[in-house]
């Protein structure tokens, strides 16, 4: 019985990664990839110019055109310009004023 409850728990344990695996490679709608055309070519891609010489390098950038768009509009990460200041400076204790210091006794 209890070889049993190992065996079953191990396939359990070996089966969840795969289960959630599963569920993200979901293939893209044709609205999703219509709407994915229409940023690219938004960002300056033109998908009917008939120089393969640029192809690799005319869509990449229009790509990046679009993350970079992307990252800026999705409201997270990203850097917050500004700056922030965390409690109050304290002075320093000057030894010969007869204070010891918090490790003089170790």
């Amino acid at each position: 019985m209890n070889s049993l409850i190992k065996a079953v728990v191990l396939a359990v344990v070996i089966a969840a990664p795969v289960a959630s695996f599963a569920q993200s490679n979901q293939p893209l709608t044709r609205a999703e990839v219509r709407n994915q055309l229409i940023q690219l070519e938004k960002a300056g891609y033109n998908p009917g110019a008939n120089d393969d010489a640029t192809y690799p390098v005319d869509i990449q950038a229009a790509e990046a055109r679009v993350a970079a768009q992307n990252a800026a509009t999705s409201g997270v990460g990203g850097a917050v310009s500004g700056s922030s200041d965390s409690g109050a400076r304290v002075p320093a204790i000057s030894v010969s004023s007869g204070s010891r210091s918090i490790y003089s006794g170790h």
